[in-house]
């Protein structure tokens, strides 16, 4: 094991796959010399050459469609988009093209590549580039959606992506680029997609959440630990495919149910959780589900008005509360 960051442990991930596939490549705006916007190809350049690192002009529409024709023939892509919210210049691409072409081919043609990039709050970056995507994108039929919230899992994850045969749209965050932890140093190390993370145990109530939300959530379940209620906190860490199974054997023990989610809250992931356990749990419930996400607003530049769009370990801690009626 080894301490990275979630940064270095994508960076490194790529490079091990690289060296054990030459199919795999590199593809984005900045990734060659400068090494993206958040370094997370720093060095790959230099290792692999401007034919596997590869700059594209900004048209993500168009180097998508590129991504998607290289995987269509046999290449593994790896294609980052500066910003997530950027995937809607791709839209056509990712939705009408890789999604379903497989599909359309009757298997016959295998489409694996990774689309990556990083999303959401904390540095100001306001209304086109702070955007929280996940929700949106799983209702799109043949993508796979994947939301790490840690070094560890953003290692292990990115690993099964690069090596799955289908696309994966491989969703980072911002603010945790520079978070730490331990990594795997097997390089055949991988986390299954559909597999969530139960990462803090309890009995009263099971909080759901990804991303940023995983730390603020553990956070909330300290600050009712202190009130004698003890929350069990779940990182489904893929979002297609779902892990409702272990989501719903955890609100069978807690008898409740709060999803938090930096999206917004409106039509969030964390409506389709909390309806499937309904569908599946009801009778376990000792009150409806509560939802924690995003105000139905466009973020905005100022870091003080950010905070007040998207949820805080507060609102956390009450909407369990509520749960509780308390």
């Amino acid at each position: 094991m080894s301490v990275k960051t979630y940064a270095a442990a994508l960076r490194d991930v790529m490079a091990e796959e690289m060296r054990r596939d030459p199919e795999v490549f590199l593809m984005g705006e900045d990734v060659a010399k400068q090494g993206g916007i958040f370094g997370c190809s720093k060095g790959l350049l230099e290792e692999f050459g401007k034919e596997r690192i590869r700059n594209t002009p900004i048209s993500e529409n168009t180097f998508v469609g590129a991504g998607v024709g290289a995987a269509s023939v046999g290449m593994r892509p790896i294609v980052e988009l500066m910003y997530m919210d950027f995937l809607y210049l791709a839209m056509d691409q990712i939705l009408n093209q890789a999604a379903k072409i497989r599909y359309m081919f009757g298997g016959k043609v295998k489409v694996p590549i990774v689309i990556r990039g990083q999303q959401g709050i904390g540095r100001g970056n306001g209304a086109q580039h702070s955007q929280s995507l996940e929700s949106m994108m799983m209702n799109i039929p043949g993508i796979k959606v994947v939301c790490p919230a840690t070094p560890s899992d953003a290692a292990g994850l990115l690993r099964t992506a690069i090596r799955d045969d289908n696309p994966v749209l491989f969703i980072e965050h911002k603010a945790l680029y520079s978070s730490k932890g331990e990594v795997s140093d097997d390089p055949e190390w991988k986390i299954p997609f559909g597999r969530a993370d139960i990462v803090r145990e309890g009995k009263d109530l099971t909080i759901v959440a990804n991303f940023l939300y995983h730390n603020k959530s553990l956070e909330a379940a300290e600050l009712l630990a202190k009130e004698g209620i003890s929350a069990e906190v779940i990182d489904p860490r893929t979002l297609v495919p779902l892990d409702m199974k272990t989501i719903v054997e955890s609100v069978k023990k807690t008898g409740r149910l709060v999803t938090v989610h930096e999206a917004h809250r409106t039509m969030g992931w964390g409506t389709e959780v909390a309806e499937a356990v309904v569908e599946e749990a009801f009778a376990y419930l000792d009150a409806p589900p509560e939802r924690v996400g995003s105000k139905m607003c466009s973020l905005p530049f100022n870091l003080g008005l950010e905070n007040a769009v998207v949820p805080q370990v507060s609102g956390i801690v009450a909407a369990a509360k509520k749960t509780l009626h308390l």
